[in-house]
């Protein structure tokens, strides 16, 4: 299947006007719609005149086969109508986008792991929010890389792209390592980072319903789903029109080929649901069929989930939560829905032999695709066998929801509380984290914090290392 041509859509946040354009643009080149990428970009689902696009010069069009240019995905579409870090506003998302100017060579995540509608780890390079205002997390997983790694600092909001970029300076040099990555970036550029005192820890919830008009304080928001991922350019151009009227400044793509549109104001609530009812659209779908990530363009992927679907429908069968993605053996991209149907090459043969398609069935840990471990629960099986397997996983997840994600030892004796020794800052309130050390510092683990140097000071506000109390935490 031929590539189709890209539209970067920056963090995937634009403006009606920016969205209009793009219609505007499309139509000229003779589309009647557009489709969304898996990483909140634009997609031509047609072929197009190559020269016409020139006259464009202010889409950034990725062209098939002719370069490789990367889209940074974020999480603002969920902020303010989802659970969210407290910090981490819809504003808070568009200043740290802002920073990035640069045509972005790696996948680029920038997200909030209280969140649930957008992956967290599907880039080369993904910042994660931490607790502590302004500061990330950082888990790298470079091209040739097999595995993501934890970045030994946190990184400040403001110096997210100066990482990003200095990591892909040093991409030449191939480093195995992130500890190689760390002293590099820390010998390029001059950062504020802060000790990691603790591991990252992501909540499991329910996959949301994202669909629909709804209610958040004193607005609503919009999730507009077509099932074919062709979204009419008509309809598009209008939309832009009343959400200029509505004073609505941003549109924000998913990766689940859908688009949400906040703050609708409270009186405009039945002019947009006349809006919607005058061009027929549907904002009701079955959560059975929302929460599917297939490849673009590709109607053989489409029918096998029309088929999948109507046998969820037909059988009753609830897959609230869960998230299906359809793949082949030619896909690269990595896995990021709790459960994987991957349909398998076909072994060459000679004549008019026809041979059936086969597919594997993979699920995440836990059901949750954060976790990145991927269990193999069936291999090559046939296409009519695929509903009964599926139906039989959704029972298993609703089996172990709710249960601990993780299975504790079990002890025969009385369990006894431990006490576990942190020191803090006085004056900022940064933990010292023996466990951890503080590799800003050269600190390696498991560094007491008595035998830090005396003139060890704080990470983040320089504070003496007189200035830290030890506190003792019982568990």
């Amino acid at each position: 299947m031929s590539e189709s041509y890209r539209l970067l859509v920056n963090g995937g946040v634009l403006s009606p006007g920016e969205l209009k354009y793009i219609c505007e643009a499309a139509e000229s080149l003779g589309l009647d719609s557009i489709s969304f990428g898996s990483r909140q970009d634009i997609i031509f689902p047609e072929p197009v005149d190559v020269e016409k696009l020139k006259a464009f010069d202010k889409l950034q069009i990725v062209v098939p086969n002719h370069e490789r240019s990367e889209n940074m995905v974020s999480s603002y579409v969920s902020s303010d109508i989802f659970p969210s870090t407290s910090w981490l506003t819809g504003d808070r998302y568009l200043y740290i986008l802002e920073q990035f100017k640069h045509e972005l060579k790696l996948r680029v995540n920038v997200t909030d792991p209280k969140q649930r509608l957008v992956p967290l780890f599907t880039g080369h390079i993904n910042f994660i929010a931490s607790e502590h205002e302004d500061y990330w997390y950082l888990y790298i997983r470079l091209p040739d890389w097999k595995k993501t790694v934890m970045y030994p600092a946190l990184i400040y909001s403001w110096d997210l792209d100066k990482v990003e970029l200095a990591i892909e300076n040093m991409l030449q040099e191939e480093p195995e390592t992130v500890e190689m990555i760390f002293e590099l970036v820390s010998d390029a550029i001059d950062t504020n980072n802060r000790t990691v005192d603790k591991p990252l820890e992501v909540p499991f919830y329910p996959f949301p319903y994202y669909e629909g008009m709804n209610r958040i304080g004193d607005k609503y928001w919009l999730g507009l789903y077509w099932r074919n991922n062709r979204y009419d350019l008509t309809f598009l151009k209008a939309m832009c029109d009343l959400c200029a009227e509505n004073k609505i400044g941003k549109i924000s793509i998913t990766p689940w080929k859908s688009f949400i549109v906040k703050g609708i104001p409270l009186k405009s609530k039945l002019q947009w649901e006349k809006f919607l009812g005058k061009f027929g659209i549907n904002v009701r779908h079955s959560m059975l069929e929302l929460n599917w990530h297939l490849p673009v363009n590709d109607t053989a992927a489409l029918s096998l989930k029309k088929y999948l679907v109507t046998n969820f429908d037909q059988n009753d069968i609830s897959t609230y939560g869960l998230t299906f993605g359809l793949t082949n053996y030619a896909s690269s991209a990595y896995y990021f829905t709790s459960v994987v149907i991957e349909k398998n090459k076909q072994p060459e043969v000679l004549g008019d032999f026809v041979i059936r398609d086969t597919y594997n069935l993979l699920y995440a840990k836990n059901f949750d695709p954060n976790t990145r471990d991927y269990i193999m629960h069936v291999q090559d099986i046939d296409k009519v066998e695929l509903p009964g397997l599926l139906m039989e996983l959704s029972q298993l997840y609703f089996e172990q929801l709710g249960t601990e994600r993780e299975e504790a030892p079990v002890k025969n004796e009385k369990t006894e509380s431990t006490e576990k020794k942190i020191y803090q800052c006085k004056d900022c309130l940064t933990v010292y984290n023996e466990v951890y050390g503080d590799i800003t510092q050269n600190i390696p683990p498991e560094t007491t914090f008595e035998s830090l140097p005396e003139t060890y000071e704080c990470s983040l506000c320089e504070a003496p290392k007189t200035s830290f109390e030890k506190k003792v935490l019982v568990k």
